[in-house]
């Protein structure tokens, strides 16, 4: 959520291109799970091959955000997770599991930013300010609270909405429909998130 501002604009959302990281981080968020699908079904189901093109496409992209000298943690990560998944599916034997890391993500991050709604430290609130260098003052206005709160509840439905949607296809073994399923609710979901949390929390106009 590195693409919400401490104080929303309230003219308009911030670009959803800057909080993915720009077209880079489209790509990145995008192409090694759609390579993986893709490689699986044109192999006839080889998982090492798919796991492989898959990884491979990742490192491109962490060494061409290290070329671009953005930070190299969001480069690591991006590296690390597809690493994971790459391990899972290869340890496993199934294809699906390529995804399972995903969606245990999902669960975490939903189950995370209940508990913190619930215990008055809603995370949204905590991430945005971390990620402006502020302090956690909002946290003394009732009002803030409540607001961060309700933009929190956001990210709770859009968490819970992929797994109710990808648990399915992942236990039924659909690894298409999953990998379209995964694409499908990405970027969109996570664009959504943004828009209706700067709906929340934008500053009223005087």
């Amino acid at each position: 959520m590195r693409g919400l501002p401490t104080e929303p604009d309230a003219e308009r959302p911030p670009p959803i291109a800057d909080a993915l990281g720009g077209p880079l981080g489209v790509a990145e968020s995008v192409v090694p799970s759609v390579a993986f699908v893709t490689a699986y079904t044109a192999t006839g189901g080889e998982l090492r091959p798919s796991v492989i093109v898959a990884v491979a496409l990742g490192a491109v992209f962490a060494l061409a955000r290290l070329a671009r000298r953005q930070t190299p943690q969001f480069a690591l990560a991006g590296l690390i997770g597809l690493g994971l998944s790459a391990y899972v599916a290869t340890r496993t034997g199934r294809a699906e599991d390529f995804f399972l890391p995903g969606l245990l993500a999902n669960a975490a991050y939903a189950t995370a930013y209940a508990v913190s709604i619930l215990v008055r430290w809603p995370l949204l609130g905590v991430v945005i300010a971390a990620a402006a260098g502020r302090n956690m003052s909002w946290r003394e206005d009732p009002e803030e609270v409540r607001r961060y709160s309700r933009a929190s509840w956001i990210w709770v439905g859009l968490f819970v909405l992929r797994l109710a949607v990808q648990l399915p296809l992942y236990l039924a073994g659909t690894l298409v429909a999953l990998g379209v399923a995964r694409v499908a609710m990405g970027i969109p979901l996570f664009a959504a998130g943004i828009w209706l949390s700067w709906l929340v929390l934008r500053r009223r106009s005087s």
